[in-house]
């Protein structure tokens, strides 16, 4: 699952990857910001997530939880367990930590630049960086394996 305001420098592929040779869960990709109190935020210690918070006042760390998900089938009985939260908004966070629960939640650091596109600044920072270097980037290495494997996503 990928939001709609989400634009990045390079690619997910490899993280694409990895997640296809879990058993199980889910993988969430983070970035390390300044602003990590606009953001979901995780906690991260012993290369595992212990918690992630939906925009803390006081961030535990400054890796944000960037709006690229990846879930087993498992997320669907996990979503009929939301309950609305003290935002009144049924929150992916709380997907995020049900799987945190289980054991089953894994991550990866974002390679390249990552920026959403939900304020007018960020909608500015986001069109300069494309401008100035491209997105969506693929590495030749990336691109013969996407052409020699069917199954990866293009």
């Amino acid at each position: 699952m990928i939001l709609g305001d989400n634009i990045i420098e390079n690619n997910i592929c490899e993280a694409v990857q990895n997640f296809q040779k879990q058993k199980e869960g889910a993988k969430i990709l983070l970035k390390e910001v300044s602003d990590a109190n606009r953001f979901g935020v995780a906690e991260v210690k012993g290369g595992g997530v212990l918690s992630i918070e939906e925009k803390p006042q006081n961030p535990k760390s400054n890796y944000a939880v960037i709006g690229i998900y990846l879930y087993d089938k498992t997320v669907f009985q996990k979503i009929r367990r939301l309950k609305p939260s003290g935002r009144g908004e049924m929150e992916i966070t709380d997907v995020n930590n049900l799987f945190i629960e289980d054991g089953t939640l894994t991550y990866e650091i974002l390679d390249g630049w990552w920026t959403d596109a939900g304020t007018f600044e960020s909608l500015l920072r986001a069109n300069t960086l494309v401008a100035e270097t491209g997105a969506n980037k693929m590495s030749k290495s990336t691109q013969a394996q996407a052409t020699n494997r069917p199954d990866t996503l293009r």
